[in-house]
C-alpha cells in the first residue's frame, strides 16, 4: 500500500495545505494510506477531525514520514523532513530550485527523488495537474481585488444624484492565467479594462474577456506558452509605446514572469512618473524581482502619489480554494505515481519526465544542474 504524507506548512505566512479532506477521501478510496500532520489543515480551515472522518491518520510530525512513499507539500520541504525521508520516497511540491539551491543540494545529498510542481509541462494532458495555473488563477483574482481596495476611485460607473462617475481605467500587463483572471475580475467590478502582452494568442484571449488590447509591433511567442526574452530594440519599442498608454490609467496590474529568471521590467521609473496621483500599481511579479522598478516585495510604497503594491504569496490569502485546487492537481498527478493503491511511478511518462527535478539524488533538470554546478 502506498503511504502519502502531508505536513503542516512551516513557511512564514503559508496557510495552504497540500491535500484537503475531499481529496484525501478519494485517495483512500483508491487504496492509499494518507497520513496528515496534526494541524496541517488549520490555515485552510480544515480541522484534524475532518481528515480523520475520511480515513486519514493524523499524527505528530515525528511520525509523519515513517514508511511514506510520497511526501506532498506546498512549499519546498524543510530540513527536518528532508532528513526523515525514507529511501525511495518521492517529494512532490513547489521547489523553485533557482531560488533554493541549498535545498536542492540537501535533497541531492539525501539521494531524494523530487517532482517539482512548477515544472509540470504545459501540455493538454497535464492541464489538470498544472498547479502554476491553478494558483495563478487565485493570484489574478486577488490582484484585481487589491487594486480596487487601494484605489481612491470607484471601479464601476455610477449614476447618482451627485452626478455620474466614470468607470476606472485598469490596465493588465502580461495576459497569462493570472492576467486573464485579473481582467475578468476587474470587468466584474465594473472597470474599463485594457490589456497588453507580447504574445498574440494572449491578446486574443484578453479580447474575448472584453478587454481592449494594446497592440504593439512586437511578437515574442516562446516555448511552453511563455514569452521569450525581448531584444534590446523590442524593449525600446515597448517602452516608448507603453509610457504613453500607462499615463491615463487609474490602476495597473502587472503579471509578467519568466520561469527561473528575474521578472522583466515593464514599468520603468520614468513611466511611473507619468502616472497621475492616485494611480495604483499591483505587481504580481514582486517575488521574482518585480515588473516595476520601484516595487518593494510585500509592501505598499507611495511615490509622488502613486501607490505600488508588491504582494507575496497571494494564493495563501485565499487558502480554502487555493488548497482545494492544488489538492486536485496532486490527485490527478497521483494517477501517474500509484495504481490500485500500490506505489507505481510511471517514470517514462512525459509529464513525470518533464517535472522530475532529480531522481535518487541525480539532478535531471538542466537549468538547475547548471546552477548547482556554477554555485
Amino acid at each position: 500500500m502506498v503511504t502519502i504524507a502531508v505536513p503542516k506548512e512551516r513557511a512564514p505566512g503559508e496557510r495552504r495545505v497540500a491535500l484537503v479532506p475531499e481529496v484525501v477521501a478519494r485517495l483512500v478510496k483508491q487504496g492509499a494510506r494518507v497520513r496528515v500532520e496534526k494541524g496541517a489543515g488549520e490555515g485552510a480551515y480544515y480541522p484534524d477531525t475532518a481528515y480523520q472522518e475520511v480515513g486519514a491518520e493524523v499524527v505528530e510530525r515525528g511520525e509523519l514520514l515513517k514508511d511514506a512513499n510520497l511526501l506532498f507539500t506546498v512549499q519546498p520541504p524543510p530540513e527536518d523532513l528532508i532528513g526523515a525521508l525514507e529511501p525511495g520516497a518521492i517529494v512532490v511540491g513547489f521547489v523553485q530550485a533557482h531560488k533554493n539551491l541549498d535545498l536542492v543540494k540537501a535533497l541531492a545529498a539525501k539521494k531524494a527523488t523530487v517532482i517539482a510542481m512548477e515544472l509540470i509541462p504545459r501540455i493538454t494532458r497535464a492541464q489538470s495537474m498544472d498547479a502554476l495555473s491553478s494558483q495563478a488563477t487565485v493570484a489574478g483574482y486577488l490582484a484585481a481585488i487589491h487594486a480596487a481596495r487601494l484605489s481612491p476611485r470607484f471601479f464601476p460607473m455610477l449614476t447618482t444624484a451627485a452626478g455620474t462617475i466614470r468607470p476606472a481605467k485598469v490596465m493588465v500587463m502580461g495576459v497569462g492565467v493570472a492576467g486573464l483572471m485579473a481582467i475578468a475580475t476587474a470587468k466584474r467590478l465594473g472597470a474599463q479594462v485594457f490589456a497588453y502582452d507580447v504574445r498574440k494568442a494572449a491578446v486574443e484571449q484578453a479580447l474575448s474577456l472584453g478587454a481592449k488590447p494594446i497592440e504593439l509591433p512586437i511578437s515574442a511567442e516562446g516555448e511552453g506558452g511563455y514569452a521569450r526574452e525581448l531584444t534590446e530594440e523590442e524593449k525600446r519599442i515597448q517602452h516608448e509605446a507603453l509610457r504613453e498608454h500607462v499615463a491615463g490609467m487609474d490602476a495597473i496590474i502587472t503579471t509578467a514572469q519568466v520561469p527561473g529568471r528575474r521578472a522583466p521590467i515593464l514599468l520603468t521609473e520614468d513611466m511611473v512618473e507619468r502616472l497621475k496621483p492616485g494611480t495604483v500599481v499591483v505587481d504580481l511579479a514582486a517575488e521574482s524581482g518585480g515588473n516595476c522598478v520601484l516595487t518593494q516585495p510585500g509592501e505598499v510604497v507611495e511615490v509622488k502619489g502613486v501607490r505600488i503594491f508588491g504582494p507575496l504569496n497571494l494564493p495563501s490569502k485565499l487558502s480554502v480554494h487555493a488548497s482545494e485546487m492544488y489538492a486536485k492537481n496532486l490527485l490527478n498527478l497521483s494517477s501517474l505515481l500509484m495504481e490500485k493503491g500500490e506505489f507505481a511511478p510511471k517514470w517514462e511518462d512525459e509529464i513525470i519526465q518533464g517535472a522530475l527535478l532529480m531522481k535518487e539524488g541525480e539532478i535531471l533538470h538542466g537549468p538547475t544542474k547548471a546552477l548547482v554546478g556554477g554555485a
